[in-house]
């Protein structure tokens, strides 16, 4: 197991989400239960990788701080923590397809920012972001989006039809799964999931921390069904022998160590594969 991690990562927490200054709570977890992981750090995002997914005046307004960043402020600690954030999923993917196997980035805050916009904390598309700078590194590349967020990735789908991407899958499950009776359809769907992007030379994957039942913003998985939900994800793509660099996606329980408990869950499943 790889994990891709520098402080440049975390900003203060911004309002209702805990998001930007998430990563070194979970990167302090990860650690002191797999102290041997090995640790690389983030490249930042050029400012070329970023106009790749969004409109270049976005880009550029929210970076001098002419409009809101997508957690509604104007704040130059944030600021200077997003091009590492996408950085970090772009770093840990061009790991994963250079040795295999699973890389993590401990980041979240990617999947409903739009082309020209931002929004439900999220800022730039690192999903995106991530896809678009492989696909401009290795053309022909295929890239597969899993994004097991409780919510829908309207920001992927927004941009994916803007620049009309053909070699990029995006599968979300926000957009069907969301009360506990669905919770057995859901995880024995994942199989149909990974089938779907089984022709991806990667995958790029969103292990939200929101589909758990106690989150005041999600709420239809136990503890157990998400580790079930991310044993399936992690063995079926070593099964199909698909690379993933993998994120955190949301959480917003309260105290944050729920949360953070949660990531851990994750890593575990994945330190099994």
């Amino acid at each position: 197991m790889r994990i891709v991690y520098s402080e440049e990562m975390v900003a203060p927490a911004q309002g209702y989400s805990p998001s930007a200054a998430k990563p070194a709570k979970v990167m302090a977890a990860w650690m002191a239960h797999w102290p041997d992981t090995e640790v690389r750090p983030a490249m930042p995002a050029s400012l070329q990788d970023l106009h790749r997914a969004h409109d270049a005046d976005y880009v550029d307004d929210v970076l001098s701080m002419r409009q809101p960043n997508g957690f509604g402020t104007k704040s130059q600690e944030v600021n200077a923590s997003l091009a590492y954030t996408s950085g970090a999923l772009l770093t840990a993917a061009r790991w994963a397809l250079a040795k295999g196997g699973a890389v993590a980035a401990p980041v979240s805050g990617f999947h409903h920012a739009c082309w020209r916009s931002g929004g439900g904390f999220c800022t730039f598309n690192g999903l995106m972001v991530a896809a678009l700078a492989l696909q401009a590194e290795r053309p022909g590349l295929k890239v597969g989006i899993l994004d097991y967020d409780y919510h829908y990735g309207n920001g992927t789908d927004n941009i994916l039809s803007e620049l009309h991407c053909d070699r990029i899958v995006h599968v979300t499950a926000g957009a069907q799964w969301h009360t506990s009776d669905q919770a057995p359809a859901f995880l024995s769907n994942i199989e149909a999931d990974l089938d779907s992007i089984g022709a991806c030379d990667i995958v790029l994957y969103q292990a939200g921390a929101d589909p758990h039942i106690d989150d005041p913003l999600g709420g239809f998985l136990t503890t157990a069904e998400l580790a079930n939900r991310d044993w399936k994800v992690f063995s079926g793509l070593r099964e199909r022998r698909i690379p993933v660099a993998w994120d955190l996606a949301g959480g917003y329980q309260t105290p944050l160590d729920k949360v953070v408990e949660i990531h851990v869950n994750t890593f575990a499943q994945c330190f099994l594969h």
